[in-house]
């Protein structure tokens, strides 16, 4: 059986490449395919950094009031 040698990477730092799917710590390019087309996964995942939203009131919405209204 092969032995596979895993890397852990902090969330901070951690980025999806949008071409290969694979994970890297590398801001600039995918370490496995070199694409610079890559995503922090942080603002996605870490829910320590986000902002709780407020309750809503159904008037800040204009465009689902005329969903509704037309759905009843």
């Amino acid at each position: 059986m092969k032995h596979v040698s895993m890397q852990l990477i902090p969330l901070s730092t951690a980025y999806l490449c949008l071409d290969c799917s694979c994970v890297g710590n590398c801001l600039h390019q995918c370490p496995a395919c070199a694409s610079p087309v890559l995503m922090g996964l942080a603002s996605i995942l870490d829910r320590k950094q986000e902002k709780r939203s407020r309750k809503r009131t159904p008037a800040e919405f204009p465009v689902w009031q005329a969903q509704l209204r037309s759905v009843a």
